[in-house]
């Protein structure tokens, strides 16, 4: 089993971290328990839905991983062998420019698929992007060959998947639309305007998001709250006009 627990641990986190992914790796991870097969169905409704045998092999085949905010779980390039069911807690996956420069390419909550690993295992590819815990997880492991059995031979489970791969795809065709054919501003107020009350977040978070600079992002928020748009205080947001910023959401390139 201990293959199905490897690739979501390598050796670039720190060092409690690592101790940790140590302890799962070398224990082939940690088994099933009652509570934790509870949290799994209802996190992933559609297992009850599967053939008795199958449901058998994931009871005995998934392993439980744990790991800490800021631990890697995998980087670009680096095997993919397993397939994360997520129970608890939040995974931030990232693409990176030859700059070191980042965009969030989505966040995976507790009972979604990741699209990055589904596209590795069905291709037999690495990993084509990163991942880091944004919150203190808990998620199971299925090893590749099961993951492909469940594909294979049980319709909800293959419908559950790819309609997360549709999902996902939709989603980063207009991640791919914003940033090839809108200003950074409009980005960046589009993004403020979902939110409708005051903001928590660092210029570095937000500059992560839309795939820019923290220099940019810090730059365009200055001018907001110089033309009165909003205010600026310690990792805090507050919006003043929505109706400006709507405004820049909605501006056309000349």
């Amino acid at each position: 089993m201990e293959d199905a627990v490897r690739p979501y641990f390598v050796r670039r986190g720190s060092a409690p971290a690592r101790r940790l992914a140590s302890r799962s790796m070398n224990s082939g991870g940690f088994h099933l328990q009652t509570t934790d097969h509870e949290k799994l169905h209802r996190c992933y409704p559609v297992l009850d839905q599967l053939p008795a045998d199958l449901l058998r092999r994931v009871r005995q085949e998934a392993r439980l991983v744990k790991a800490p905010a800021g631990q890697e779980l995998f980087y670009d390039g680096s095997p993919c062998t397993a397939y994360p069911m997520l129970i608890e807690g939040t995974i931030r996956a990232t693409k990176s420019g030859p700059d070191g420069q980042e965009i969030l390419l989505y966040h995976l909550q507790p009972g979604e698929s990741c699209v990055i690993t589904v596209v590795a295992l069905l291709g037999e590819t690495p990993y084509p992007a990163r991942a880091v815990v944004e919150t203190e997880l808990s998620l199971f492991a299925v090893p590749r060959n099961l993951f492909l059995e469940l594909v294979l031979k049980s319709p909800p489970f293959r419908v559950f998947v790819f309609q997360f791969l549709s999902i996902r795809m939709a989603h980063l065709m207009a991640l791919i639309d914003d940033v090839a054919f809108r200003r950074v501003d409009q980005r960046l107020a589009s993004h403020l305007l979902l939110h409708k009350g005051p903001i928590t977040v660092t210029h570095q978070t937000l500059a992560d998001s839309l795939g820019t600079t923290r220099e940019v992002v810090s730059r365009i928020l200055e001018s907001f709250q110089q033309s009165g748009v909003l205010r600026l205080g310690r990792k805090r947001i507050q919006i003043l006009n929505r109706n400006a910023l709507e405004r820049v959401h909605r501006a056309q390139e000349s």
